[in-house]
């Protein structure tokens, strides 16, 4: 623990690549759900089941991004742990690619029904029906999808590039 206080950027320091690929894969996922469970509470927009996929694949990344601040920024193990990010970063975009593609009628997408413990008809009757090749919120054209897959696989790549080249210095 000594050595991740001593390895901490001091005030003033210029913040260095692998630091920040750490940095960039903790706040990345943060920030994307924060915007998936703020449209979901404030927006009243109901989540289908493949936007939840998209949110389970971030949460997976804060685990690993979090722990790389247990090590030294350019160690071994936090740059593994950093990519390691990255990897569900990544996972939640090919998610929100192949989500979209179901918005735009590209792909057929998925049918389920699931169960959570004992239900109702009078649950069942006020569950909302969220359909996944609906778009209930756009911007430039572009779905919640669509953006989660910009900004993930971008964010993601971005990682990976910062760690592999920081780790080269």
């Amino acid at each position: 623990m000594a050595e991740a206080v001593a390895d901490a950027p001091q005030l003033g320091s210029p913040l260095t690549r692998t630091g920040a690929a750490r940095l960039v894969a903790l706040l990345l996922p943060a920030a994307l759900l924060a915007g998936a469970f703020g449209s979901e509470y404030f927006g009243h927009l109901n989540p289908c089941e493949m936007c939840w996929w998209q949110r389970y694949a971030h949460l997976a990344a804060l685990v690993p991004a979090g722990l790389a601040f247990t090590a030294p920024a350019g160690s071994r193990r936090s740059r593994l742990l950093v990519l390691l990010a990255a990897l569900g970063i990544a996972v939640s975009g090919a998610i929100g690619v192949y989500h979209a593609g179901v918005e735009l009628k590209i792909f057929e997408g998925f049918t389920t029904c699931t169960k959570t413990g004992a239900m109702t008809l009078e649950d069942i009757v006020k569950a909302p029906l969220v359909r996944c090749d609906q778009v209930q919120w756009s911007f430039l054209g572009v779905s919640m999808a669509g953006w989660n897959a910009i900004l993930s696989l971008g964010g993601a790549a971005l990682i990976a590039l910062l760690t592999v080249r920081g780790s080269r210095r």
